[in-house]
């Protein structure tokens, strides 16, 4: 992390700017994606920062990471991995600044800007009591991703006319342990006014009835105006998971892309993208591209070049926000059906090459399950990669797919080129259903109608979110079968996760559910070889897969909060599941693609007045 602004070290004397940048600590690369990215908040023993923006990044030893298909999806030319310098060597890397910018001291209360302090170089100390600082609890943020301190004077001196700090007093932050309520928090004035507690600031028209609005400040991009903003801001707890929702993409790295000259181009696409093809040639006899790989000729680089730089002129051109938001839907299902295509068919492993996807289907027989549980495909997917790639972050409010463009918080002050991306390699197991007798299942009156419920309380919610928005609001994906095959999901991570021996944290799951598909790929994928020890691929194996989904199913027939969770016709976050508890369905966060909503346990086996309504309704009979 880089240095933070320039301050007093002591009182009286001018702050000397910094020679190299402060080394602030060290966290994981994907922690830099998925919990510190770009304007999230990072503590540091007693102080706290903010990730700046990646136009800050130190990139020039940071990996490249290619996976062309999600770069056409989200408009970029690539992806890196954050920068991990040599910390005996490096002098720079991620860059953070100081948030918030107010602090208290736990002795004499002062509660101001960090600078006024005047601690000494690299600690963050009162310079009276030479007591630990302790930074500002509370900040305010708003739904379009601004960030502000928390506005104390105009708190403590409600109702007073006068501007900000006109009284010329100072201000005390004292917490006095009687409570753990908002009440117990006392801020004060020297000027005598009288201390108020903070109960009450986190009500949503709080600050609205001071007067108080967004200022449209981004302080984790440099520089960067301030914005013209008509949100209400609203009062967070710095450490809260509402001041920061990332917004990831991720795909599978499948043939023809993740093999063949396709691979071999990918580490030197940067150098090859603008040259012209006889200096392409040149540099594959330079660098001996081929020298291992004699069945591809130059002429094979020189097309690949040219095929990627095609994709890529395509999907940084400009587009407006309707036809943005079409292409976000088309990549998306371009992204899925890619997959689930290769996914269908074997790939088998070839033991002279280097393969980032091996797919193969069980040596035994799936007639049974075929038969018995109306699974048409079975597939081991013994080798697989992914990319998982941070586009933008939210505030306040979780993500939505009909969020408004204005909720979009950029990583960067500019349209970025690359994004911050990681890879992780793993295994897992891709279950198919037979398309016949799916289609005469999901068109039951009964399972419609549950249906029905769920996608009317959905579209509600993303109509909600779009706003004014003039980008087209998606459809609800809460049709029959994708509740069934999100239901399937969620109860053979259970399973397997007490049966296979993995936490089900670390068990994902990716649903194909679609007109012309209806699949689940269930995997596992680390940033090491932890993730491909076979463990998964063994749940596959027709006999043990027969077992699991029958243990999986009996156990779903029954939850321990029935029959208040069978009967409930609308449960979860915003009513968008049915039958569906923490007893029976719901996953860990890292588990479930959709937040843990558009669930129906009914889908699977039926409910007790009518259980012919569920998918597997039969199987269990037998």
């Amino acid at each position: 992390m880089g240095p933070v602004p320039p301050r007093t070290r002591r009182r009286g004397l001018p702050s000397a700017p910094a020679r190299t940048a402060r080394k602030l600590g060290e966290i994981r690369r994907a922690q830099l994606i998925t919990t510190y990215g770009v304007g999230a908040m990072i503590a540091v023993e007693n102080e706290s920062f903010l990730i700046r923006g990646i136009e800050s990044w130190d990139i020039s030893e940071a990996p490249f990471i290619s996976e062309p298909r999600l770069a056409r999806q989200l408009g970029v030319s690539g992806f890196r991995m954050p920068p991990a310098p040599d910390p005996d060597s490096a002098r720079d890397g991620v860059r953070a600044v100081r948030f918030p910018e107010m602090y208290s001291c736990p002795h004499c209360h002062q509660l101001q800007p960090f600078r006024k302090f005047n601690s000494r170089l690299g600690r963050a100390e009162c310079s009276t009591c030479q007591e630990s600082l302790v930074p500002s609890r509370f900040v305010i943020a708003c739904t379009h991703g601004h960030l502000e301190d928390f506005p104390y004077w105009k708190w403590v001196h409600r109702g007073n006319r006068t501007g900000s700090g006109a009284c010329g007093g100072q201000l005390t932050f004292q917490s006095d342990g009687s409570t753990a309520s908002l009440r117990a928090v006392l801020i004060g004035c020297s000027c005598g006014v009288e201390r108020v507690s903070m109960e009450g600031s986190f009500r949503r028209q709080a600050l609205r009835d001071l007067g108080i609005r967004c200022g449209g400040r981004r302080p984790w991009l440099k520089d960067a105006p301030a914005e013209t903003c008509q949100e209400p801001p609203r009062t967070l707890q710095r450490g809260s998971s509402s001041v920061w929702f990332p917004v990831m993409h991720s795909a599978l790295s499948i043939p023809p892309w993740s093999q063949g000259v396709a691979k071999l181009v990918a580490p030197f696409y940067d150098a090859l993208k603008d040259e012209d093809p006889a200096s392409i040639k040149s540099y594959v006899r330079i660098v001996k591209l081929l020298r291992h790989h004699p069945h591809y000729t130059e002429d094979d680089v020189v097309a690949e070049v040219a095929r990627r730089r095609a994709a890529d002129t395509a999907a940084t051109e400009p587009v407006d926000d309707t036809e943005a938001a079409k292409r976000a839907v088309d990549y998306r299902r371009e992204l899925y059906e890619g997959e689930y295509r290769s996914l269908s068919k074997p790939h088998p492993e070839v033991a002279a090459e280097e393969q980032e996807f091996v797919c193969e289907p069980p040596t035994s027989s799936i007639d049974t399950l075929r038969s018995s549980h109306g699974l048409a495909q079975v597939m081991l997917v013994k080798r697989l990669r992914e990319v998982r790639a941070l586009q933008s972050f939210r505030r306040v409010e979780e993500p939505s797919p009909a969020d408004s463009p204005m909720r979009e918080a950029a990583i960067s002050s500019e349209k970025p080129r690359w994004l911050p991306a990681f890879e992780v390699s793993g295994e897992g197991v891709f279950v198919r259903l037979d398309q016949d007798r799916l289609r005469v299942w999901e068109e039951q009156p009964a399972q419609v109608h549950r249906a029905a419920r769920i996608r009317q309380n959905h579209e509600k919610l993303l109509s909600a979110r779009a706003g004014d928005s003039e980008r087209p609001v998606p459809p609800s994906p809460a049709t029959p079968r994708f509740l069934l095959l999100h239901a399937l999901a969620h109860v053979l991570i259970n399973e397997w996760s007490l049966d296979g021996g993995y936490p089900a944290a670390s068990l994902r799951e990716r649903l194909y559910s679609d007109e012309d598909m209806a699949g689940v790929l269930i995997y596992t994928a680390t940033s090491d070889s932890a993730g491909s020890l076979g463990g998964v691929v063994a749940q596959g194996e027709p006999d043990r897969l027969a077992t699991s989904l029958r243990t999986a199913l009996l156990r779903a027939s029954w939850c321990s909060n029935d029959p208040l969770c069978m009967e409930s016709e609308a449960s979860g976050a915003d009513s968008l599941n049915m039958a569906a508890c923490h007893a029976c369905l719901l996953l860990p966060e890292t588990s479930c693609e959709n937040n843990n909503i558009l669930l129906d346990r009914a889908a699977l086996v039926g409910t007790p007045e009518d259980p012919s309504m569920g998918f597997f309704s039969k199987a269990l009979r037998t």
